[in-house]
C-alpha cells in the first residue's frame, strides 16, 4: 500500500514536485495526501488539484498557537503516515510536533548539525568551511535540531558566493530527499527516543548519499 504523505510548504514547491514526479514514474511509492501552506499565494499549491490544498495565515487564525492548532487539526483529518517539510518556512512549534512524533520530515540546507537556522551558505563561506551539503531529519521542537537521518556532501569551490553555492546544494537535494521518502515508503526508516532507526537499528552517523553536483 502506498504510503500516505502530507506536504508543509511555504514557496514554489520544488521539492513537492519532485516528489510527484516520482510517484508518476513509479519509483515512489506514494500517495500525496494534502498540501499545506501558512501563503495562501504559495505556488506549491497550484502543483496538486484543489481538493487537495489547504492554506491559512497565522494571521487569519488568530495567532501562531491557533495557526498550528488547526493547521494540525487538518492535517489528522488528511490522515498522512508521514509529514514532510518542503521548503515550509515556519518553525513548528512543541504543541504541534507533539501531536505528530516521529512523523515530520524536514530537509536543510547544510550538513548538520552545522548551521542550523538561515543564511546557511554564506554562513559556510564565512566560516572557509571546504565541505557543505544537505541533510534531511526528523523533526523536534528544536531549531534543526532533530535526528538527522542522511546527508548529501558538496564541494565549496574557489570563487563560490552564496547563490553558486546555493545552487549547487539544490541541485542535490531532490535526490536526498526523494532517497529518504523511498525508506519510509518502504518501512524501513523509524524515529525512536530521539535517534534515527534504519532496519531496525540505530544510526549514530547519518547516512552518506553519493551525488554528483
Amino acid at each position: 500500500m502506498a504510503v500516505r504523505l502530507a506536504i508543509l510548504a511555504s514557496g514554489r514547491g520544488s521539492n513537492l514536485q519532485a516528489v510527484l514526479d516520482a510517484i508518476t514514474a513509479g519509483t515512489l511509492e506514494a500517495q500525496v495526501v494534502g498540501v499545506f501552506s501558512d501563503k495562501p499565494d504559495a505556488f506549491a499549491l497550484q502543483r496538486v488539484p484543489e481538493a487537495l490544498r489547504w492554506a491559512r495565515t497565522p494571521k487569519s487564525c488568530g495567532g501562531r498557537a491557533a495557526f498550528d492548532a488547526t493547521l494540525a487539526d487538518a492535517l489528522e483529518a488528511a490522515a498522512p503516515d508521514w509529514i514532510v517539510c518542503a521548503g515550509y518556512m515556519r518553525i513548528l512549534s512543541e504543541a504541534f510536533v507533539q501531536r505528530f512524533p516521529g512523523k515530520i520530515l524536514n530537509i536543510h540546507p547544510s550538513l548538520l548539525p552545522k548551521h542550523k537556522g538561515l543564511h546557511t551558505h554564506q554562513r559556510a563561506l564565512d566560516e572557509g568551511d571546504t565541505t557543505h551539503g544537505a541533510s534531511v531529519h526528523f523533526v523536534n521542537a528544536e531549531l534543526d535540531g532533530g535526528a538527522v537521518i542522511a546527508q548529501t556532501q558538496v564541494p565549496v569551490l574557489a570563487g563560490d558566493d552564496a547563490e553558486t553555492l546555493a545552487a549547487r546544494v539544490l541541485s542535490v537535494e531532490h535526490p536526498l530527499y526523494l532517497y529518504v521518502l523511498q525508506l519510509v515508503a518502504a518501512n524501513r526508516l523509524a524515529e525512536q527516543n530521539g535517534a534515527a532507526y534504519l532496519d531496525g537499528q540505530r544510526l549514530f552517523t547519518p547516512l552518506l548519499v553519493q551525488s554528483n553536483p
